[in-house]
């Protein structure tokens, strides 16, 4: 072979070398790219706050001095409302705080409670198992206008009060997630914000007959210690909030998610009574356990226990202390062992240890458990929605709301329905499909948190009801991805622009979609929901908002037709801003379209039948469910 035959051959393969080179250069080229932008979006630390003296208040427990924050504002965090619930109060009722002597800074949040590590809500993992918080968590944070400390209103000129839940499934959260920074709010709208930490999970919820039996009255006895803490939060509101210049006789609830499931047990629990005057659940569900569902065995032959009930617990936990060598022999234990030595047992473990006794399966956390509880003294033993209807709830003015495309959010963490390469690119697979699905699931959970509850308490006479959906998607593309597509109006996304903190718990994520570019309209639409909301926590309305410019919100019931239902629709100028609009959503109007979708075969009907309505008591009709062909989905009892 000649050099001129050596070298013809060797361009051609050097040429296809530097090729498959430059191939495999682009993906790193590309992940390069995005680590570089996305790293130029990362905010700095937040500065550590200075005392400022024109703060401070002398409360019943002891005097506190907070600092100077955004929006012409005073913050006051980490104020204990109750004993740490540790040792020997774990699982008892909230008890008074301790008093103190000399002033106390408030300068810091309160640690998280005990909760598996999210980034999202604030709490990155703290160990190897993935866990972070502390039991001693029972603190709260207070804002308010900037007072000096003789100037601070009071009586008439008291501020109204909003008290804040967070949400996280009621098992992750934290009241100093950046997310739910008050100062905007209290500031802007001369209103009293308080945010609450509450015991979380296990911590929170925990129903056993042991307990019962050493519970001191009824209220310790349900279990629902997350609402128990909740409550004497309140409490602390209505014996200290003055000295901020709030006002304890006009004080509104308000919380997303669990949050705002919270704030529907809130209004049904007797204890409660007083304590607010103003209930604003968003994204809420009014979905609750039985007691035989807390503490029964999974394969209890009368009443089905939860597969993560007390019982199924406390069997994994003897196993895993070795102190009996498997489940069979702790079910025996358990059932003869005295309570007073069970619970002695139970308290002694360390978080960690009852914490992984829920977990499922490897990979990320998922926390499965019944919560809260129908025990029949705190909170109603009959379904809620019943009570709602039989009228047994405090009558207080309700706004009650969700966003649009509630369920995106979760199908976009779902590999199932999105493919997500280098945890950077998604990619919708099916996007009809994925459009189908998100459009049934998230107007289940919008009838779940909205029509029902607010039908139910309709019907009962009750005629103080406002609603909303939150529809504001303009969200920038990141890195070739649509967001608005695979987000849209997702569950929590109104959060940040309620608060006007544009973050979404991932710092890198909220200022990929919070830029310049739709800055004007989401700033536009945070100062009208402020305004709303505020509004409603003044006096029970939110008319045209505190300046009285904006559309009027008019309510849930209208009086030109009985059965027609308005909300207002939140959303930008872009896309029509906020306007009242009819809304006819219910459980048969979403199996209809499910019925009646003609591009879906039998078996994704049926599928999507088990996945949007199998798991909802209540749901359906034993009409629509008939229709479905031919003669309904095998193995699938008609729902009612």
């Amino acid at each position: 072979m000649t050099a001129m035959q050596e070298g013809g051959e060797a361009a051609p393969s050097g040429r296809r070398r530097a090729l498959l080179l430059i191939l495999l250069a682009i993906p790193v080229f590309v992940l390069l790219a995005a680590f570089v932008f996305l790293r130029s979006l990362a905010p700095a630390e937040r500065p550590t706050p200075i005392a400022d003296v024109s703060s401070e208040r002398l409360l019943a427990q002891g005097p506190v001095v907070g600092f100077a924050a955004e929006s012409d504002t005073h913050a006051w965090l980490g104020l204990p409302y109750a004993q740490p619930p540790v040792g020997p109060l774990r699982w008892r009722a909230p008890q008074p705080p301790e008093t103190w002597v000399e002033t106390r800074d408030a300068l810091e949040f309160g640690r998280p409670c005990v909760q598996p590590g999210s980034p999202v809500a604030g709490v990155p993992a703290e160990d190897d198992d993935g866990l972070a918080g502390e039991e001693d968590c029972l603190y709260l944070n207070v804002w308010s206008p900037r007072f000096e400390p003789d100037a601070v209103p009071s009586g008439r000129d008291a501020l109204p009060v909003m008290v804040w839940i967070h949400g996280g499934g009621n098992t992750r959260g934290w009241p100093g997630s950046a997310m739910y920074d008050g100062a905007r709010l209290a500031g802007s709208q001369r209103v009293v914000v308080v945010s609450v930490a509450y015991r979380l999970g296990p911590f929170g919820w925990f129903s056993h007959p042991a307990l019962r039996a050493e519970a001191d009255d009824a209220l310790e006895a349900s279990g629902n210690f997350g609402i128990l803490d909740q409550i004497a939060a309140l409490h602390w509101v209505r014996d200290h909030i003055e000295e901020f210049g709030g006002d304890p006789e006009n004080v509104t609830i308000f919380g997303e998610s669990a949050g705002g499931t919270d704030v529907f047990a809130l209004m049904l629990a007797p204890a409660a009574r007083g304590l607010f005057h103003r209930a604003l659940p968003q994204s809420g569900s009014t979905r609750s356990y039985s007691r035989a569902e807390a503490e029964h065995a999974a394969d209890d032959p009368d009443a089905p226990g939860h597969p993560a009930s007390s019982a199924e617990v406390v069997v994994r936990l003897f196993v895993d202390a070795g102190v009996v060598p498997d489940d069979d022999a702790a079910r025996s234990y358990a059932a003869e062992l005295p309570p007073v030595d069970l619970l002695a047992f139970l308290r002694a473990r360390e978080p960690r240890e009852l914490m992984l006794a829920y977990r499922e399966g490897e990979g990320p956390w998922r926390l499965e458990m019944p919560k809260p509880f129908r025990d029949g003294a705190l909170l109603p033993e009959e379904d809620w929605l019943e009570a709602l209807e039989a009228g047994r709830f405090h009558r207080v003015p309700v706004l009650a709301g969700a966003t649009r495309d509630e369920w995106k959010l979760f199908l976009a963490l779902d590999p199932e329905h999105v493919r997500r390469r280098f945890g950077l690119f998604f990619r919708i697979r099916d996007p009809l499909d994925f459009e189908r699905r998100a459009r049934l699931l998230s107007d289940r959970r919008i009838v779940q948190g909205v029509h029902d509850p607010l039908g139910a308490m309709e019907r009962a006479g009750h005629d103080a009801l406002f609603a909303y959906r939150f529809d504001y998607d303009d969200l920038p593309p990141i890195l070739g991805l649509d967001p608005g597509r695979l987000l849209g109006a997702a569950h929590g996304f109104e959060l940040p622009v309620l608060f006007g903190s544009w973050d979404l718990g991932d710092p890198i994520l909220s200022r990929a979609l919070y830029r310049a570019s739709n800055r004007e309209g989401r700033e536009r639409l945070s100062e009208q929901m402020m305004s709303y909301w505020a509004a409603f926590a003044r006096d029970g309305r939110p008319g045209r908002g505190v300046a009285g410019t904006l559309p009027e919100w008019q309510g849930w019931k209208t009086s030109v037709d009985p059965g027609t239902h308005r909300w207002l629709l939140l959303d930008d100028a872009a896309s029509g801003g906020p306007r009242m609009a009819p809304s006819e959503l219910g459980r048969d109007a979403v199996l209809a379209r499910l019925v009646g979708d003609p591009q879906i075969d039998r078996s994704t009907r049926c599928e999507l039948y088990r996945t949007v309505f199998g798991e909802i008591p209540g749901w359906g009709s034993a009409e629509v469910y008939a229709s479905l062909p031919p003669a309904g989905c095998e193995g699938e009892p008609p729902l009612r």
